[in-house]
C-alpha cells in the first residue's frame, strides 16, 4: 500500500525530530550544565527508547494486512509516543531550571515543546481511531489524511525543537550519551520497513 510506505516515511521523520534535539555536539558549557544535561538525558533514554520502539512497530504489520491490524497497531504507536513525550515534558519539569542566564526559559521552553508534541501524537492516535476499517478504500483514503497531519506534526515540531538545541543548554544536552544513544538506531529503522 503505497499509502503505508509514505505514513511510515513521514513518522520516521517526526520521530527523528526528537532525536535531533542532540545530534549536534558542541563544547564545554560548565560543570553545572553538565550536570543538570546529564540527570535529564540519563532519565530521557528510556522515553527516547519508547519512541523508537514505537517508531519501529509501523513496520511491523504488513502495509498489505487487515485494516484493523494496521489501526490497531497505529493507534497503539502514536499512543506511545504521546505518552513518551508526555513523561520528557514531566522529566524536564522536574529537573528545575537549567544552570545559566535563561535556564528557567530553557526549562519551560521544552517543557512547553514536549506537552504539544504530546497532544499532536495524541491526535493522531484520536484520528487513527476514527478510521474507518469496513472499507479497503475508505480506510486507505483515511490513513492517507493521517500521513498528511503526521507531516505536518513532524514540521511543527522541528520548529518547536529547533529551540532546544540552541545556546549552551543545547550543546550541553547533545554532549550527553543519555540523549545521542538512540537517535542512530531510530532514524534507520522505520524507512526500510514496507
Amino acid at each position: 500500500m503505497k499509502v503505508k510506505k509514505k505514513f511510515l516515511a513521514a513518522l520516521s521523520g517526526g520521530a527523528a525530530v526528537l532525536l535531533a534535539v542532540s545530534a549536534c555536539g558542541g563544547d564545554d558549557t560548565g560543570k553545572k550544565q553538565d550536570d543538570w544535561a546529564k540527570g535529564v538525558c540519563d532519565q530521557a533514554q528510556v522515553q527516547l527508547n519508547k519512541i523508537n520502539t514505537a517508531n519501529t512497530s509501523f513496520g511491523k504489520v504488513d502495509s498489505g494486512g487487515k485494516p484493523q491490524d494496521v489501526k490497531s497497531a497505529d493507534s497503539a504507536a502514536f499512543q506511545s509516543i504521546s505518552d513518551a513525550y508526555k513523561s520528557l515534558a514531566g522529566i524536564f519539569g522536574k529537573a528545575g531550571a537549567a544552570p545559566g542566564d535563561d535556564g528557567a526559559k530553557f526549562q519551560q521552553n521544552a517543557v512547553s515543546v514536549f506537552n504539544q508534541q504530546s497532544a499532536q501524537y495524541a491526535a493522531l492516535k484520536k484520528q487513527v481511531d476514527g478510521l474507518d476499517t469496513s472499507d479497503q478504500a475508505k480506510f486507505a483514503a483515511g490513513l492517507g489524511d493521517v500521513s498528511t497531519s503526521l507531516q505536518q506534526t513532524a514540521a511543527n515540531g522541528q520548529k518547536s525543537l529547533d529551540t532546544l538545541r540552541q545556546g549552551d543548554m543545547g550543546k550541553a544536552l547533545a554532549q550527553q550519551p543519555g540523549c545521542q544513544g538512540v537517535s542512530g538506531g531510530s532514524t534507520s529503522a522505520s524507512p526500510t520497513a514496507s
